[in-house]
Protein backbone atom coordinates (compact mmCIF):
# COMPACT_ATOMS: atom_id res chain seq x y z
CA UNK A 1 0.00 0.00 0.00
CA UNK A 2 1.31 3.44 -0.88
CA UNK A 3 1.91 6.18 1.69
CA UNK A 4 -0.33 8.59 -0.21
CA UNK A 5 -2.52 8.21 -3.24
CA UNK A 6 -4.78 10.64 -5.04
CA UNK A 7 -6.75 9.85 -8.16
CA UNK A 8 -9.04 12.13 -10.08
CA UNK A 9 -11.19 11.21 -13.04
CA UNK A 10 -13.10 13.92 -14.86
CA UNK A 11 -14.35 14.72 -18.32
CA UNK A 12 -12.75 17.90 -19.62
CA UNK A 13 -12.88 19.82 -22.85
CA UNK A 14 -9.71 19.74 -24.91
CA UNK A 15 -8.96 23.34 -23.83
CA UNK A 16 -9.49 22.48 -20.14
CA UNK A 17 -7.21 19.44 -20.46
CA UNK A 18 -4.56 21.62 -22.13
CA UNK A 19 -4.86 24.20 -19.33
CA UNK A 20 -4.37 21.47 -16.73
CA UNK A 21 -1.32 20.09 -18.55
CA UNK A 22 0.16 23.58 -18.97
CA UNK A 23 -0.23 24.28 -15.25
CA UNK A 24 1.44 20.97 -14.44
CA UNK A 25 4.25 21.67 -16.92
CA UNK A 26 4.82 25.12 -15.39
CA UNK A 27 5.04 23.59 -11.91
CA UNK A 28 7.54 20.97 -13.10
CA UNK A 29 9.61 23.64 -14.87
CA UNK A 30 9.76 25.81 -11.71
CA UNK A 31 10.58 22.84 -9.46
CA UNK A 32 10.88 23.24 -5.73
CA UNK A 33 7.60 23.48 -3.84
CA UNK A 34 4.80 23.33 -6.39
CA UNK A 35 1.09 23.80 -5.76
CA UNK A 36 -1.13 21.80 -8.06
CA UNK A 37 -4.84 22.64 -8.28
CA UNK A 38 -6.75 19.38 -8.26
CA UNK A 39 -10.48 19.89 -8.41
CA UNK A 40 -11.72 21.39 -5.17
CA UNK A 41 -8.34 21.36 -3.43
CA UNK A 42 -4.63 21.86 -3.87
CA UNK A 43 -1.71 19.52 -3.48
CA UNK A 44 1.70 20.90 -2.55
CA UNK A 45 4.62 18.73 -3.59
CA UNK A 46 8.38 19.22 -3.84
CA UNK A 47 9.62 18.62 -7.39
CA UNK A 48 13.35 17.87 -7.66
CA UNK A 49 15.73 18.71 -10.50
CA UNK A 50 15.68 15.16 -11.94
CA UNK A 51 12.62 13.01 -12.60
CA UNK A 52 11.96 9.55 -14.00
CA UNK A 53 9.43 9.66 -16.82
CA UNK A 54 7.27 7.11 -18.58
CA UNK A 55 4.92 7.71 -21.50
CA UNK A 56 2.53 4.97 -22.51
CA UNK A 57 0.01 4.87 -25.34
CA UNK A 58 -2.42 1.99 -25.46
CA UNK A 59 -5.25 1.18 -27.85
CA UNK A 60 -7.79 -1.23 -26.44
CA UNK A 61 -11.45 -1.81 -27.26
CA UNK A 62 -11.63 1.29 -29.44
CA UNK A 63 -10.24 3.59 -26.74
CA UNK A 64 -6.85 5.25 -26.66
CA UNK A 65 -5.16 5.72 -23.28
CA UNK A 66 -2.28 8.17 -23.10
CA UNK A 67 -0.49 8.05 -19.76
CA UNK A 68 2.31 10.37 -18.72
CA UNK A 69 3.99 9.37 -15.48
CA UNK A 70 6.53 11.41 -13.54
CA UNK A 71 8.20 9.88 -10.50
CA UNK A 72 10.95 10.76 -8.06
CA UNK A 73 12.15 9.81 -4.63
CA UNK A 74 11.14 11.76 -1.56
CA UNK A 75 14.02 13.54 0.21
CA UNK A 76 13.92 10.88 2.96
CA UNK A 77 14.09 7.98 0.50
CA UNK A 78 16.90 9.70 -1.42
CA UNK A 79 18.90 10.11 1.81
CA UNK A 80 18.44 6.39 2.56
CA UNK A 81 19.67 5.43 -0.92
CA UNK A 82 22.73 7.65 -0.49
CA UNK A 83 23.46 6.14 2.94
CA UNK A 84 23.16 2.62 1.54
CA UNK A 85 25.47 3.49 -1.36
CA UNK A 86 28.06 4.82 1.09
CA UNK A 87 27.72 1.67 3.24
CA UNK A 88 27.88 -0.60 0.20
CA UNK A 89 24.40 -2.03 0.89
CA UNK A 90 22.48 -0.54 -2.04
CA UNK A 91 20.05 -2.95 -3.70
CA UNK A 92 20.75 -1.73 -7.25
CA UNK A 93 17.37 0.09 -7.58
Amino acid sequence: MSDLEFEQKRTLSRAEAADQLEALAAAVRRGGQAELELGPGRLTVRIPDELHTEIEVELEDGEIDLEVELSWRTPQAQAQVQEQAQDGTADGD
